[in-house]
């Protein structure tokens, strides 16, 4: 099947690389040899910025912020991955530099403003600064995902795609109310699942497609990586706030581990035209 997010044109690069030998690596994979049918990703882990562009122009305060993470998410990533035995890829750099979760083409890829400020490099980036920050730290985390799911798929192994996200209590003058979002697309079968499980506890304000909703405009690792290859797929937002601390990641990763387990003991919902690969 060909997929309807195809890579754009890969360009050869022939000018000094974006990457030094003193900045971290694009991801982090824990867990790599985990049994779970699971695989995680953190697409906003990270708040790594690349030497050559200094702090972008922005405060640290603003470089800690929501705007450039998704805070405790990492943390989160950790513990669940250690509690599903599951494969994690967390990607290390900002969303700022260029976001993981975005398609390339997509307006917000690179953002011109974080807050209220402009990021001046942002905004006077050229086709040529654009492909190096594609070339160099999109492309690598994405290639990893797909021959991770490849793999699989050629060891006859089930693969469930959940990717980890973290938003902000408050944007703007919104107060969102609610401890988690279920996200998902155009398949909802198993975030149906998971929703359902996590609604059965007391208390928990559970959104369903809130405070987003995944498409193929915003959201590029779900959409291509399950949607695109018909795998069970889910995304998962947790309120930063309920992740600020160390026993809060613990309660969550122990309340996730055990609504996902339960989803897929019902059996893993199978795509009615059958799996798919992207090529």
């Amino acid at each position: 099947m060909a997929s309807k997010h195809p890579w754009p044109e890969v360009v050869t690069l022939q000018h000094e690389p974006l990457l030094g030998a003193e900045d971290p690596p694009v991801f982090r994979i824990v867990n790599p040899a985990g049994r779970s049918a699971v695989l995680l990703t953190a697409d906003h882990a990270g708040r790594a910025i690349p030497r050559r562009l200094g702090d972008l122009g922005l405060s640290d305060r603003q470089l800690a912020s929501h705007g450039a993470w998704d805070l405790g998410v990492d943390g989160l990533g950790l513990l669940l991955a250690a509690r599903l035995d599951a494969f994690l890829i967390l990607h290390n750099y900002s969303r700022l530099v260029i976001d993981a979760n975005r398609p390339p083409l997509a307006p917000d890829s690179i953002v011109s403003h974080c807050e209220q400020s402009v990021i001046a490099a942002n905004v006077t980036i050229d086709t040529a600064g654009r492909r190096r920050r594609l070339e160099e730290l999109f492309h690598p985390y994405h290639r990893r995902i797909a021959a991770e799911l490849e793999t699989r798929q050629g060891q006859a192994r089930p693969s469930v795609l959940v990717t980890l996200h973290s938003f902000t209590p408050v944007l703007g003058e919104d107060v969102r109310p609610w401890h988690v979002g279920v996200l998902h697309g155009r398949d909802g079968r198993l975030a149906r699942r998971v929703r359902e499980g996590l609604q059965r506890e007391p208390g928990l304000r559970v959104g369903d497609n809130q405070p987003y909703a995944v498409s193929d405009a915003s959201d590029h690792t779900l959409v291509v990586h399950g949607e695109g290859r018909r795998i069970p797929h889910v995304e998962l937002e947790v309120r930063q706030d309920l992740l600020a601390s160390e026993s809060g990641r613990q309660a969550w990763a122990r309340r996730l581990a055990g609504v996902l387990e339960n989803a897929l003991a019902e059996g893993f919902p199978s795509h009615p035209e059958g799996p798919a690969s992207i090529r």
